[in-house]
C-alpha cells in the first residue's frame, strides 16, 4: 500500500512554484516588492509569512489561492476584522450627530480615490473623541483592519512625528520587516501605498500639524479611508471632506458635565449652565471642571461656579493636574511666528466680541493686507474665529489665555500705543457716522494724533447705520476701557458721538451707561463744557426712557454750567431740555415759557433744526393744555421746516405729533391719516419706536370707534415693533392704557 506524501509547508511550496516558473529569488522579490533576503527566509522556514505577503506571492505565481491556503492558523485572519488598533472610545460622549453623519458618509464614499476626512477645530474641542466614535461606527466596513496613529503634533513635550517616522510605524503594522523598509521617505511611501493596494483599511491619524506631514501617509487605494484630526484647517487637502468641530450647544455641555461629574452633580441645570458657559462649552474644559468637582466632596456647586466666575483664576481652575486648558492652548500659541504672537496678544486689548479687521489693523499699526496676512494663520489654527462681514473674534477661554499669556510678553508702551490707535480709529468712525445720521447737529472738535492709516469714513447714511448696528456693543465696551485707563477725553467724546444712534435705536441702557462713564471722565478731566454737554445728553436718555424726574436734575446742573461758561447756545439747549422734562412732569406753563424762550434764541442764531424741534415741543405742550388750533399750526410748521432740512426721523416724529393733536381734538379720521403716514415714514427709515407709536395711535382710533378687534390687532403689531413705549412720554401709550381699562 502506497504511503501519501505529507503536505508541503508554505516555504517549500513557494520555492517549488518559483522554480517551476523559472524565477530567481531576486526576480520574484522584485515582482512582489519584498526584499530577496525576506523571501529567502520564508522559503527556508525561518520567517512566518503574513497574509499580505502570501497574497502577493500567490498573485505573482498564478497559484489561484493555493499558497494562501497553506498559511498556518496563526497567520490566518480571525473573523472579519484582520487587525484593529482603535483605542476605546470614551463613554462620556454627547451629541455630534450631524458631524458623525458627515464623517461616515465621507469615509464610505468610494467614488473618488481614498476617502479622506479632516476634523479640525480649536484645542480641547473634542476632535479625537469624535474621530474615535466615528471610526468605531464604521469599523465593520473596513474588513482589512483599522489603524490608529497619534502623530503628536499637539502633545505637550513632543515635537511631533515626522512623515518618515510615521511611515516606518505604518509599514511595521502592515507586516513589513524593518530590514525591508527603504531608508528614504519616497521609498517608504511607495512601499506603503503598494501594501495597501486591494485592501479596505481605515487609518485614523490623530494630531496632524500640517499637510506636509500627512501627505505621504495618504493611500491611493480607493477602498481605504483616512480620518485626520488637526488644530489647523489643512486647507491644502483639496480632495478631503473638511468637518469643522465646534464647541457644544448648552444642553449637550450640561449633559457632558453631568455624565463626568456623576452623582455629585445636583439637579440644578441653571448653575450647571453657568459653569459650562464659564468653560466656554469647550469639551476639554467641561470635562476638567466636572472631574475636579467630582473629586472634591467639600465643594458645593454654587461655590464651584463662583470659582470659575473669577476670570483671573479661571484657567488655573481648569487644570486637574493631568489636563490643562492653558497647556492645550499654549501648544497652538508656540507654533506661531513672532509677528503672529504679537497680533494675537494685541487682539486681546479689544474688549468686543467681534473685532473688525480695521480695528485689528489699528492695534497692530499695520495696513489691511498685512493684517489679513497675520490673521489668517490665527484663524487656521483656531486661535481666533472668523466671523461674517470682515470680523474676527475669540473663544472666551482663548481670550483669557491671550490676556494672561500673550499680552504680557508685549512692552507696556507698545500696548498703550496700540490702544491709542484703536481709540482714535473708533472715535473717527463714530464721529463720521454721527455726521451721516444728524448732519445738522453740533460736533465738538476732536484731535486725533494717533489716527491710523486704515481709517475710512462712510459714503452714505445706510452704510453708517450698518456699521453702528454691528459695532455699538464694542463701542460701549471701549468707552469703559477709555475711562478705566484714564483716556477721559476719548471716553466722553465717544459717548457724545454715540448719542444720536442710541436715540434712533432706543438703546437706553447702553446710552445711560456710556454717558455715566463720560460724565465721570469729563469731571475728572476738569472740562466743564464737556460735563455740561454730557449732562444734557444723559438727561435726554432719561427722558426718552420715561424718567423725566432724573433728567430734570441733569438739565438743571447743565444749565448752571453753561451759564458759568457764558455759553448762550448751551444754556438755551439746557433750558429747552428742561422744558421737555417739565412737559412730561405735567408742568405745562413752565414748559411752554421755557420752550418759547429757547425758540426765540434758535431763530435769532439761525439754528433751524433746534428751532423746529423746539416748535414741535411747543405744539405738544399746547395740545396738553387744550389749545389744539395753535398746536396743529405749530406742529405743521415744524414738520415743514424739518422736511426742508431732509431730517427724516424728525419728520416721522412730527407726523406722529400732528396725528396726536388730531386725536386729542377728537378728529379721528385725520388722526388715522397722519398715523398711517407716520407708519410709512418710520418703516422707511427703520425707526421701530415711531412705527410702534403710530400703530398704537391707530389702535387707539379703532378703540374709540368701537372696532375692538382691529384695535387689538393694531396694538399687537405695535408690541411687535417695540414693546416698551413709555406712557410717561408717549401720549399714545398713555391713551391706550386708558382705553384698555375702560373697554
Amino acid at each position: 500500500m502506497a504511503v501519501s506524501e505529507p503536505p508541503k509547508g508554505f516555504g517549500e511550496e513557494l520555492r517549488s512554484r518559483r522554480q517551476t516558473a523559472g524565477l530567481s529569488l531576486a526576480e520574484l522579490a522584485t515582482r512582489i516588492h519584498y526584499s530577496k533576503s525576506h523571501l529567502s527566509k520564508v522559503e527556508n522556514g525561518h520567517t512566518r509569512p503574513d497574509r499580505v505577503f502570501a497574497e502577493a506571492c500567490d498573485t505573482a505565481l498564478g497559484a489561484s489561492g493555493a499558497l494562501i491556503a497553506l498559511l498556518t492558523d496563526d497567520a490566518r485572519p480571525r473573523g472579519i476584522i484582520r487587525f484593529s488598533g482603535l483605542p476605546a472610545a470614551t463613554r462620556y460622549f454627547v451629541g455630534r450627530v450631524e458631524e458623525l453623519t458627515r464623517i461616515g458618509a465621507a469615509l464610505l464614499d468610494q467614488n473618488t480615490g481614498a476617502a479622506v476626512c479632516v476634523l479640525h477645530g480649536m484645542a480641547g474641542v473634542g476632535k479625537t473623541a469624535l474621530a474615535l466614535r466615528a471610526a468605531w461606527d464604521v469599523e465593520a466596513q473596513f474588513p482589512d483592519g483599522c489603524l490608529f496613529f497619534d502623530l503628536n503634533a499637539d502633545t505637550v513635550g513632543s515635537t511631533g512625528v515626522s512623515s518618515a517616522e510615521a511611515l516606518d510605524r505604518l509599514l511595521h503594522a502592515l507586516g513589513v520587516f524593518g530590514e525591508d523598509i527603504p531608508r528614504d521617505t519616497d521609498g517608504k511611501a511607495n512601499l506603503y501605498r503598494d501594501r495597501l493596494r486591494g485592501r479596505r483599511m481605515l487609518l485614523v491619524l490623530d494630531n496632524i500639524h500640517s499637510v506636509r506631514q500627512v501627505a505621504p501617509l495618504l493611500p491611493a487605494e480607493p477602498r481605504c479611508g483616512v480620518l485626520i484630526t488637526s488644530r489647523n484647517s489643512l486647507n491644502a487637502l483639496d480632495d478631503a471632506v473638511h468637518v469643522p468641530v465646534d464647541i457644544l450647544p448648552v444642553a449637550q455641555a450640561i449633559a457632558l458635565f453631568r455624565d463626568v461629574g456623576g452623582m455629585r452633580v445636583p439637579d440644578d441645570d441653571e448653575v450647571v449652565a453657568r459653569i459650562v458657559e464659564y468653560c466656554g462649552r469647550l469639551p476639554l474644559a467641561v470635562r476638567i471642571a466636572a472631574a475636579r468637582f467630582r473629586s472634591n466632596p467639600t465643594w458645593m456647586l454654587c461655590d464651584f461656579a463662583a470659582r470659575l466666575a473669577d476670570e483671573a483664576h479661571r484657567l488655573r481652575t481648569l487644570d486637574d493636574g493631568e489636563r490643562s486648558v492653558s497647556a492645550a492652548f499654549s501648544l497652538s500659541y508656540r507654533n506661531l511666528s513672532a509677528d503672529q504672537r504679537r497680533m494675537f496678544g494685541l487682539l486681546s486689548l479689544h474688549p468686543g466680541r467681534d473685532i473688525a479687521i480695521r480695528a485689528a489693523a489699528a492695534l497692530a499699526g499695520a495696513g489691511l493686507p498685512e493684517t489679513e496676512h497675520l490673521l489668517r494663520p490665527l484663524c487656521d489654527a483656531h486661535l481666533i474665529i472668523q466671523r461674517p462681514s470682515g470680523y474676527v473674534g475669540f473663544h472666551d477661554l482663548v481670550r483669557v489665555f491671550a490676556t494672561e499669556y500673550a499680552l504680557p510678553t508685549l512692552p507696556a508702551a507698545e500696548q498703550d500705543a496700540a490702544m491709542c490707535r484703536l481709540l482714535d480709529l473708533v472715535l473717527f468712525q463714530t464721529a463720521a457716522s454721527d455726521s451721516m445720521l444728524t448732519p445738522h447737529r453740533y460736533q465738538p472738535p476732536i484731535d486725533l494724533p494717533d489716527l491710523p492709516d486704515v481709517a475710512e469714513g462712510f459714503t452714505d447714511k445706510e452704510e453708517a447705520l450698518a456699521w453702528l448696528d454691528a459695532e455699538w456693543p464694542s463701542l460701549v465696551a471701549l468707552c469703559g476701557v477709555a475711562s478705566a485707563h484714564g483716556r477721559h477725553e476719548r471716553c466722553w467724546q465717544l459717548a457724545f458721538f454715540l448719542r444720536d444712534y442710541f436715540f434712533h435705536a432706543k438703546l437706553w441702557a447702553p446710552w445711560i451707561v456710556t454717558h455715566q462713564l463720560a460724565l465721570t471722565s469729563a469731571r475728572l478731566a476738569g472740562d466743564d463744557r464737556a460735563t455740561a454737554m454730557t449732562l444734557n445728553n444723559l438727561g435726554i436718555a432719561h427722558v426718552d426712557s420715561g424718567n423725566p424726574k432724573a433728567a430734570r436734575n441733569h438739565y438743571t446742573e447743565a444749565l448752571r454750567l453753561f451759564r458759568s461758561l457764558a455759553d448762550e447756545h448751551g444754556a438755551a439747549t439746557a433750558r429747552s431740555n428742561l422744558a421737555w422734562a417739565n412737559l412730561y412732569l405735567g408742568n405745562h406753563m413752565a414748559a411752554l415759557r421755557h420752550l418759547k424762550i429757547a425758540l426765540d434764541f434758535y431763530r435769532s442764531t439761525g439754528a433751524t433744526r433746534n428751532a423746529a424741534i423746539t416748535l414741535r415741543g411747543i405744539a405738544l405742550t399746547e395740545a396738553e393744555m387744550g389749545s389744539f388750533t395753535d398746536a396743529l399750526r405749530d406742529a405743521e410748521q415744524a414738520h415743514d421746516e424739518l422736511r426742508e432740512l431732509e431730517l427724516e426721523l424728525d419728520m416721522a416724529m412730527a407726523l406722529n405729533c400732528i396725528a396726536w393733536i388730531h386725536f386729542r381734538a377728537n378728529r379721528y379720521r385725520e388722526a388715522a391719516t397722519f398715523y398711517e403716514r407716520a407708519v410709512e415714514s418710520g418703516e422707511r427709515i427703520g425707526s421701530r419706536h415711531e412705527v410702534a407709536r403710530a400703530q398704537t395711535g391707530l389702535g387707539n382710533v379703532a378703540a374709540v370707534v368701537r372696532d375692538h378687534m382691529k384695535a387689538t390687532e393694531l396694538w399687537s403689531l405695535a408690541g411687535k415693533s417695540m414693546s416698551n413705549l413709555s406712557p410717561v412720554v408717549v401720549g399714545e401709550a398713555r391713551a391706550r392704557h386708558s382705553l384698555e381699562n375702560t373697554s
